[in-house]
């Protein structure tokens, strides 16, 4: 099934039904389908074809999920960009994909687009939405759309078409556009659905960045159930709280550090009722255990899991409700797992030569499948390699037990090696977690000229909380061997993360990596 068709079978069978909520404006299925059938038309009269690029940068907002169903009716492909870019990552992801048209939502992105358009190589219109002062060359949305036909466009698009490309995180070197189809999109979404059983109809949250793998799953899932998407602009704890207590709302998906903060930092969490929560996933990084158990605890809804990456749309495993409720009452290690493989995924563990690992050994998760994207935008070598032999290299270091449940250990690029002994920072992650003044945590490997490598924690700590360095490494004491317990503590403003949520460990790195030759010991 076509992404766009989900709209379409929506605004058939229920047209008054609500599509989106946004700032207290409402959007029918009836009204959000003749919305996308405008921006659609509209990209095709501006000399778009099939495979055709354009970008979209805004924060969360109802245009930019109508965006999504719109293109995909035509076979244009979005890029959504990343808001928390710089400048100049703009300009290389605009350049880099080709993007021939961009729409921007509000002044602030506007102005900063307007600044580097000298740049843009291949953009021939610019469109704005709610800007408080126009721009010269910026064509205002609603008018722009106004004479565009509501009819369904004749365009003929196929499941082999490209339906979205979005780009890494780029911790490393320039991020890469993963080139998305229609049938990979089609795929993840009912295996998601297949193992997370949504409410029908569902009222879900999301508030995840809809530039996001996370988000799109969320939005993708809901929508093709007829649901209704509540969309919050950004992630703010309290706002975010008070929605899931008193909007109705039956499902979210909330990365690990989004829970952490609305369990720390949100002072009524524990008191509100969430009467209408059935479901919340997480995904996108590990979760500690102890903040897993807190939230099932605090939500008092079913709690799911997906992990994956942009590459795969979004999930290749998954740990369904009832595999948490198993970990509770009697396997608690499940709680460290992120679940078995989707229905139709192949995922093996495999070592530096490629070879699959026995059961229990430690090497990269490679997984096989239908959601597994068509490649890197432009990078034949990257894909080749991320692709070798058609299985997805995900870079992540996990095992894998008796059962099929995978155990993400770590990055492989982040394993800290001290005195010849493996430390996955993850373990020592959910150690410090475990410490009600510890709001956010990130571990990480420092030279050592005894050890090669030493642990050091970086510390985000609740607000007038008084903890001390030697506090939290006592406190480590009794959860984890002593060989992994943190040799030193920095206590920090924020944790550097990326738009996945993922902790952007090279850069707290780098300050005791200088002058060495390799960030690893």
């Amino acid at each position: 099934m076509l992404l766009h068709e989900h709209l379409e079978k929506g605004a058939e069978k229920k047209p008054n039904f609500s599509f989106s909520e946004f700032e207290n404006k409402s959007l029918s299925y009836h009204e959000a389908n003749l919305l996308s059938n405008k921006l659609a038309n509209k990209l095709v009269d501006e000399g778009l074809q099939v495979g055709d690029r354009f970008a979209f940068l805004a924060k969360n907002c109802t245009e930019m999920a109508i965006m999504y169903y719109a293109a995909s009716k035509v076979g244009v492909v979005p890029v959504p960009l990343n808001y928390r870019l710089a400048d100049q990552e703009w300009s290389y992801i605009i350049n880099d994909s080709k993007a021939k048209l961009i729409i921007v939502k509000g002044n602030e992105y506007a102005n900063r687009i307007n600044m580097i358009k000298s740049e843009l190589l291949d953009v021939k219109k610019y469109v704005s939405i709610e800007l408080e002062e126009p721009i010269n060359d910026f064509s205002d949305f609603y008018n722009w759309i106004s004479d565009s036909s509501e009819t369904k466009p004749t365009r003929n698009v196929i499941e082999e078409d490209d339906v979205y490309q979005m780009y890494t995180s780029g911790t490393t070197g320039h991020p890469k556009g993963a080139i998305l189809l229609q049938r990979n999109v089609a795929a993840n979404i009912r295996q998601y659905l297949d193992r997370l059983t949504l409410p029908n109809p569902s009222r879900t949250l999301l508030v995840a960045p809809m530039y996001h793998a996370a988000a799109m799953i969320n939005m993708c899932g809901c929508i093709a159930l007829g649901g209704t998407i509540v969309i919050q602009e950004d992630f703010i704890p309290q706002n975010v709280v008070d929605c899931l207590a008193n909007e109705k709302i039956t499902h979210t998906v909330l990365v690990p550090a989004m829970i952490q903060a609305c369990l720390v930092s949100v002072p009524n969490v524990e008191s509100n009722e969430y009467s209408n929560l059935d479901q919340i996933h997480y995904g996108a990084s590990p979760i500690a255990p102890e903040t897993l158990k807190r939230a099932m605890d605090v939500f008092k809804c079913k709690f799911g899991q997906g992990f994956g990456m942009t590459e795969t749309v979004a999930v290749i495993c998954l740990m369904t409700p009832e595999e948490h409720i198993r970990a509770l009452n009697e396997k608690p290690e499940l709680l460290k797992s992120c679940g078995r493989p989707a229905i139709d995924t192949q995922v093996e563990i495999r070592d530096d030569d490629d070879n699959p690992l026995p059961i229990g050994e430690v090497g990269q998760i490679c997984a096989k499948g239908p959601q597994i994207m068509k490649g890197y935008w432009n990078k034949d070598e990257e894909s080749q390699k991320a692709l070798k032999g058609g299985w997805m290299h995900t870079g992540d270091a996990g095992r894998m037990d008796e059962e099929g449940f995978v155990f993400i250990q770590d990055r492989i690029k982040d394993m800290i090696v001290s005195g010849g002994e493996n430390i996955y920072s993850t373990e020592v992650e959910a150690a410090l977690f475990a410490h009600p003044d510890v709001l956010d945590a990130a571990v990480i490997g420092i030279p050592d000229e005894k050890y090669g490598e030493v642990v050091k924690a970086c510390i985000v700590k609740k607000e007038g909380s008084k903890i001390s360095e030697d506090d939290l490494i006592n406190f480590c004491k009794d959860r984890i061997a002593s060989y992994k317990k943190p040799q030193s503590i920095d206590f920090i403003d924020e944790v550097p993360r990326n738009a996945s949520g993922k902790v952007l460990k090279k850069v707290l790195r780098e300050p005791y990596w200088k002058g060495q030759d390799r960030q690893v010991s």
